[in-house]
């Protein structure tokens, strides 16, 4: 049977601006050095901010959990998919964060959407970051709930919508901490002011802050002291803690509600117990290593300044997230090809990943970059940049 025409359609606008995607393997472990379509490579596309996804505690702790608790969970939490290395994890998660308890979910994508689904519905507001990642925006769809996105980190906005809205049941305020395509954090003492001024709930997604900020790698939160103000703590396992899930932390009512209503959560079978073991042992090495932290700051910092220094606009960042505003397409996708070529990985983002007029390079550092690696990057993208007109 041919495809629908309407299928080629799609294919063939997305050909025509540019914005078509293929999946490309990368060979071996996540790592800084990998190869890449056969390729020998500098890896600066990754999430794995602190070096984890290859670390050989890990490797070690989910190995132990195969001998002990086989592969597969077999079932939901809810029928008989709640293991022993799942609870660990939870109780892990609750004592790291400091709170009541915590709820593990098997991607950010299913947190989000379970959380605000099940929380919110069609007499609720939800007041949301306008460059809040996709996962909040479909979970506030599902939800059910009024919506409001504010201009991004527009507090006078933010406000003005809240003192607007206060005949609804709920109001809830969710941002991200880090915001994954720009690399800039969130006002989060000036939103927690706003929610208790205004008697509404907040819920951070710390996605990319998760081992990255704070003291002891709790995240943004942390680092601005709002911690016992925060409604409801989220977060991923999957980027700087280098394994797989997520989480969201919080009260004990908070999460048994959750259990009892999150589809995401209810309606799915439970991450492979070696996977929440190797999350164990990652958050153990966040708490206890804050040298890596240190070191991730320190690469960042250089690699920023070294892009700044070559003219290029990296829109604000003050994290490890580093991008390079190209604003057209074709010239991040062009770019991108000319840095690969050079063994420099960087992925072109475009729409509608972001928005129009602002395609970029999304470049990210790891802890485990050495500084002869970023060096190298510095001079790659000098040399690419005269090959490419980015007028």
């Amino acid at each position: 049977m041919s495809d629908p025409v309407f299928l080629c359609n799609i294919l063939g606008k997305l050909h025509e601006q540019n914005l078509y995607r293929s999946l490309r393997p990368l060979e071996g472990a996540q790592q800084a050095h990998v190869v890449f379509e056969g390729q020998k490579v500098i890896n600066f596309c990754s999430n794995n901010y602190l070096g984890l996804a290859n670390d050989p505690r890990l490797l070690q702790a989910a190995h132990r959990a195969l001998d002990e608790e086989g592969l597969g969970s077999g079932a939901s939490r809810l029928i008989c998919g709640n293991m022993a290395s799942h609870q660990e994890l939870e109780n892990r998660l609750a004592t790291f964060k400091q709170v009541e308890k915590a709820l593990v979910f098997n991607s950010g994508y299913m947190a989000n959407v379970g959380i605000i689904s099940a929380l919110c519905d069609r007499e609720d507001i939800v007041l949301s970051d306008k460059l809040n990642h996709a996962s909040i925006v479909d979970g506030i769809l599902l939800s059910r709930a009024e919506c409001r996105r504010y201009p991004h980190k527009d507090m006078k906005a933010l406000e003005e919508m809240l003192s607007i809205s206060q005949n609804y049941r709920k109001r809830l305020i969710v941002t991200d901490s880090v915001f994954s395509m720009d690399g800039d954090t969130a006002p989060l003492k000036e939103i927690v002011a706003l929610a208790q001024k205004y008697g509404a709930m907040v819920m951070v997604d710390e996605a990319h802050g998760l081992g990255v900020l704070g003291e002891h790698g709790r995240g943004l939160a942390e680092e601005l002291h709002v911690e016992e103000a925060i409604d409801i703590h989220m977060g991923t396992l999957s980027k700087a803690a280098g394994s797989f899930g997520a989480y969201v932390c919080g009260s004990k009512a908070l999460i048994d509600v959750l259990i009892n209503k999150a589809r995401s959560f209810i309606y799915t079978t439970a991450i492979p117990p070696a996977i929440a073991a190797a999350s164990i042992e990652a958050i153990n090495i966040v708490e206890r290593e804050p040298e890596r932290r240190a070191q991730l700051k320190e690469n960042a910092k250089y690699l920023r300044q070294g892009l700044k220094n070559l003219g290029f606009d990296t829109m604000g960042s003050t994290t490890p997230i580093i991008p390079v505003l190209l604003r057209n397409a074709s010239i991040a996708t062009e770019l991108a090809k000319k840095l690969l070529a050079r063994g420099i990985f960087v992925q072109g983002i475009r729409p509608p990943t972001v928005p129009e007029g602002t395609a970029r390079l999304r470049v990210t550092v790891m802890a485990t970059h050495t500084k002869e690696d970023i060096a190298q990057a510095i001079e790659n993208f000098r040399i690419a940049k005269g090959e490419v007109c980015l007028l």
